[in-house]
This record gives structure tokens, C-alpha cells and sequence, in this order.
């Protein structure tokens, strides 16, 4: 009969070589293919729980959130090619946390684990399908979207982009030019101040559109109503760091039926001027995407934000929000589902033709 100890201490001498392994001789790529395999892993396992499905979503942003942690430091943890390196350990170490997550949430949350056979899965599903929506069509059409949310693709883009962010220090300095705050000025006199949701298809956006369970997923500002000077928080669409960016409209273009919708908000030409001086403040001591924020409620610094964080800031600081939330859970569908005194108006729509 085997023994399960010694199995268990086969495993254990496994797990430490394979530690030491990446601990020695490990660079940045495979820490984040490592870190990544996990979370895929993990994610098929949450996806496969016996519990309610608030559960699971929860436990998938979860390991999505310390995925993020740990690709953002996958460079840095691997720098250095000391013997003793705190930060490679650190890095190392880490592999652990979506596990130990998961154990929390087994041991807490009574989360039970199993893949279920073919037939069950079958079963299962098509009886839940009918005693819960009794819409077997709609939900098959939110698998397609979810499972071309989390395609491959999008997972992969998304992931590669994160080395290029930074949730702890400015990455972003000046990236609006003189020509910028010129033409924002000259817009001063329009008694209108622009907000823009957007739809755009970025693989980032996908995936957030699978947990908000919203179509737009971006909102961004500008001073004029033709967008010549729309503004938000982003990626930068590799021309510019993740951070305060201008946008182009057709950077929304990134898939067939993408779409902005552009909303009015009055403002006085003061009102309007506090917010451009806010902007050029930004621009000049430095900024960058809180991607981090998107999961947790936290900005390290001021100006570490995310797109809709950053329009909201720019409302507030002119006295022109028109509702009341903490600015790190403001999400850009808010601007207009919390408008209850109808401060917007609606301005006009973009559809990107196939």
C-alpha cells in the first residue's frame, strides 16, 4: 500500500527544487508566465466550486487582483544577480499567495472543490440554466461574451502590458503639450464641460466589462464638444506611459461595434479654468494608472489614478460633481447611472462602422 507521507515528502522536495530553480536561475519572463499559469489554474478551479456565483466572482478577482501585484514586480524582483537577494525571494515567496488565498477562502467561505464528470457538468448546468433564468439562450450568450472577454489573447495583452505600469511611482511627465493647454483654453468660453464613456474594445476592457457586467468601461473629460481635447487616465496605447494621456478618437476604434457616447455638463468658464490648472498640475509633477485601484481601494500617491477616478477628481476640484462616492470606487458607468438631478445632457454618439 503506498505510503502517503513519503509521497508527501516527494512533493514537498519537488516544490523546494522547483523554488530553488526559479529562485537562481529565474528571469522576468518566467515569473510572469509563472505567475500567470497560476492564475488561469486557479481560475478553472473557482470556476468549478460548488457555491453561489458571488462567491466565485469574488475569488476570481481576487486572484486576479495578486496576479497584478505580481506581474507588476516581476522586473524588479528578478534585477540583480547577487546570492542573497531579498527582492528575488520576496518574488519567489509570492507564488504561494494565490494559493494561500484560495485556502482562505476553502476554510472560510466553505467553498468545496471538484471537477465533476461530463455527465454531471451536463446535468448540472442545464438544470441550473432552467430553475434560475429558465433562459437557456441568454445564459449560453453571456458564456460566449465571458469566454471572449478571457480569450487567450486578451489575457496574454493584458498581461504583457502590466510590466509597463506602476501603481507606486509617476511614470508619466508632460505628455500634454503647450499646443494642448492652448486649445483647451481657447475652449474656456464654451459653457459646457464634455464627459465621454466609451466602449472600446481594448483587451483590458474586456476583461473588466466580464466583472462591472457593463458595456462601457472608460470614461474620459474634454474641454470642447469636437473631443480635440479629451483627456483621461490610460495605457497610453504604447505612445505615451500609462498615466495622464491625451486620447485620439480613433485609438476607441479596437473592435467592429465600439462606441462612445458623449455627454454635456454646464460649467462657468472659472469653473472650468480650476480644472485645466488641476490638469497642466498633473501633467507637470507626474502621474500614473492606478491599475491596482481597479481592484483595491488605494492610490499611493495623488495623482495614481484610474480613468474614471481622474474624471470624477477633476468634477470635484471645480465644485461640479453631481454625486456623492469615494473617488476610488467611482466606475465610468456612475456618471451617468448616479445622475439623479439630470445634470447631464446628452451631446451626441459614435459608433465605429465593421
Amino acid at each position: 500500500m503506498p505510503n502517503p507521507r513519503r509521497y508527501r515528502l516527494l512533493l514537498i522536495i519537488c516544490i523546494v527544487l522547483f523554488l530553488a530553480e526559479f529562485y537562481f536561475f529565474g528571469n522576468a519572463a518566467q515569473f510572469t508566465a509563472a505567475y500567470f499559469a497560476a492564475f488561469i489554474f486557479l481560475t478553472l478551479r473557482a470556476l468549478s466550486i460548488s457555491s453561489k456565483k458571488r462567491m466565485k466572482l469574488l475569488m476570481i478577482v481576487s486572484y486576479f487582483a495578486l496576479s497584478a501585484i505580481q506581474i507588476s514586480f516581476a522586473g524588479p524582483v528578478t534585477s540583480g544577480n547577487d546570492i542573497i537577494n531579498p527582492a528575488k525571494l520576496f518574488g519567489v515567496l509570492s507564488m504561494a499567495f494565490p494559493f494561500a488565498a484560495e485556502r482562505f477562502f476553502i476554510v472560510n467561505k466553505n467553498a468545496s472543490f471538484y471537477f465533476p464528470s461530463v455527465q454531471e457538468l451536463t446535468t448540472v448546468t442545464f438544470n441550473e440554466l432552467k430553475r434560475r433564468t429558465g433562459k437557456i439562450s441568454e445564459y449560453a450568450g453571456d458564456i460566449k461574451k465571458t469566454g471572449s472577454a478571457l480569450s487567450f489573447d486578451n489575457l496574454v495583452n493584458t498581461a504583457s502590458d502590466l510590466q509597463r505600469h506602476s501603481s507606486f511611482r509617476y511614470i508619466n511627465n508632460g505628455s500634454l503639450t503647450e499646443e494642448y493647454f492652448k486649445t483647451a483654453s481657447d475652449s474656456l468660453n464654451d459653457n459646457n464641460i464634455y464627459i465621454v464613456v466609451s466602449d472600446t474594445g481594448s483587451a483590458a476592457s474586456e476583461i473588466i466589462s466580464v466583472f462591472t457586467k457593463k458595456q462601457y468601461n472608460h470614461a474620459s473629460l474634454s474641454f470642447d464638444a469636437d473631443l480635440k481635447t479629451i483627456i483621461s487616465y490610460n495605457g497610453g496605447d504604447r505612445l505615451y506611459p500609462p498615466g495622464l494621456n491625451p486620447e485620439l478618437i480613433e485609438f476607441f476604434n479596437k473592435k467592429q461595434d465600439a462606441c462612445i457616447i458623449v455627454y454635456r455638463l454646464e460649467a462657468t468658464e472659472a469653473q472650468k479654468r480650476l480644472i485645466l490648472d488641476k490638469v497642466r498640475e498633473i501633467n507637470n509633477t507626474g502621474s500614473a494608472y492606478n491599475i491596482l485601484g481597479l481592484m483595491l481601494k488605494y492610490s499611493h500617491k495623488s495623482n495614481i489614478m484610474f480613468c474614471s477616478q481622474f474624471v470624477y477628481k477633476m468634477l470635484k476640484c471645480a465644485g461640479l460633481e453631481y454625486f456623492k462616492k469615494d473617488e476610488a470606487e467611482v466606475r465610468p458607468m456612475d456618471f451617468v447611472e448616479l445622475d439623479v438631478y439630470r445634470k447631464l445632457r446628452f451631446a451626441y454618439e459614435i459608433t465605429f462602422e465593421p
